[in-house]
């Protein structure tokens, strides 16, 4: 099958949105926790997440067109501190229906059977169950203007695991924290680790590919 972008704009909405959510391929799971003015701690599911650089350590995610339901990002421009949180398989269910349009005096965490979890110094609630937890402060945002989203760039502050999933190079071991990927909106994957190979360089390109 071959579409044309004419042809795909011709789609059924939700078919056309499935397709074009799920062709990127897998992405990572996360729940985003912030603390509203209000004193609400609020949790939602992101699948944009995406590692900027290490030095300095950045992460983003696209933040999709403001609404008044847009509690996630109104709440990192009030306080400039929110939690990045790896779903894994043991909370997927709940993760999963964070992504409702709940008001803003209500918390995902209650209404989906999560914790929030504090720590001193720092506004923005992480998530108990999660094994793989990052904090971060607000340094930028990007507006994309072709779709009206905006890429939200935070500065890494504080990184929380279990010590047994860190491997000895300093890389995670994601199938052992059972991380999950997602395709479009809502097909979860599990994580499973196939192969690791040298770092390339020129000089390391297995020569039966004939360089």
């Amino acid at each position: 099958m071959t579409y044309t972008i004419t042809e795909l704009e011709q789609q059924e909405r939700h078919y056309r949105a499935n397709l074009l959510n799920s062709i990127t391929g897998l992405k990572p799971a996360n729940l985003i926790g912030t603390m509203g003015a209000s004193g609400v701690a609020n949790v939602a599911i992101f699948s944009s997440v995406v590692h900027l650089g290490a030095s300095p350590a950045l992460i983003a995610y696209v933040q999709r067109p403001l609404t008044s339901t847009s509690h996630t990002y109104h709440n990192i421009l009030a306080t400039k501190q929110y939690t990045i949180n790896h779903v894994h398989q043991g909370i997927v269910e709940q993760a999963h229906y964070t992504a409702a349009k709940y008001n803003e005096a209500t918390s995902e965490y209650t209404v989906c059977n999560l914790t929030p979890e504090y720590v001193p110094n720092f506004t923005a609630p992480y998530v108990l169950e999660s094994i793989i937890k990052i904090g971060l402060e607000l340094v930028e945002l990007v507006p994309i203007k072709h779709n009206n989203t905006t890429l939200v760039i935070g500065k890494v502050v504080q990184v929380m695991l279990p010590q047994e999933i860190i491997n000895a190079d300093g890389s995670l071991n994601l199938e052992a924290a059972q991380s999950m990927a997602v395709a479009g909106l809502d097909a979860y994957y599990t994580a499973s680790h196939y192969a690791q190979y040298p770092y390339a360089q020129v000089g390391n390109v297995p020569k039966l590919w004939g360089m």
